[in-house]
């Protein structure tokens, strides 16, 4: 049996998306505990030049919903980069995961030879379908991810590697 298109992504952003509406919790409830401005946290930063934790949510938002709706042929939602509260945050992670609820398996399956282009700063990226997935929207969804996993747990929260991994 082969793995899809649809299998190596929806649900790969589905599940790392539903992991960080609950360290999103976790550290809301953190913050609580501590007396600390919850903003502390969504502003937080591993080095000046990164984003902070909140935009690290919004950029892994973006790649879900850019690679799941690139892949299906379609052209992704935007969502503006407005959230500053963990109420806003979570919000954004639930729209993010409606989108991807919402696209059709079939159209996704099919985007494995789809050309897609990326234009940035340096030019063109050309991939197909397959290339694009495997080599640029995962990886970049997974840095995006982990980087707010990394800044919770560099500024105090008891988390681990089976918070990161969640539940089977």
């Amino acid at each position: 049996m082969s793995l899809t298109m649809y299998e190596a992504s929806v649900p790969v952003f589905q599940r790392n998306l539903a992991m960080l509406d609950r360290l999103l919790s976790k550290a809301t409830a953190f913050a609580e505990a501590k007396k600390i401005d919850p903003s502390v946290l969504i502003n937080a930063r591993l080095a000046p030049d990164m984003y902070h934790f909140g935009r690290q949510i919004q950029a892994a938002s973006d790649a879900a919903k850019a690679g799941g709706a690139r892949l299906a042929g379609i052209e992704p939602p935007s969502f503006p980069d407005v959230e500053t509260t963990a109420p806003e945050l979570h919000e954004r992670i639930a729209k993010t995961v409606s989108f991807l609820n919402s696209l059709h398996r079939a159209a996704v399956d099919a985007g494995a030879d789809r050309a897609v282009t990326l234009k940035t700063g340096r030019g063109e990226l050309k991939f197909d379908g397959k290339s694009y997935l495997l080599t640029f929207a995962l990886p970049n969804f997974m840095f995006h991810v982990t980087t707010a996993y990394a800044i919770l747990r560099h500024n105090g929260l008891e988390i681990g590697k089976l918070d990161f991994l969640g539940p089977f």
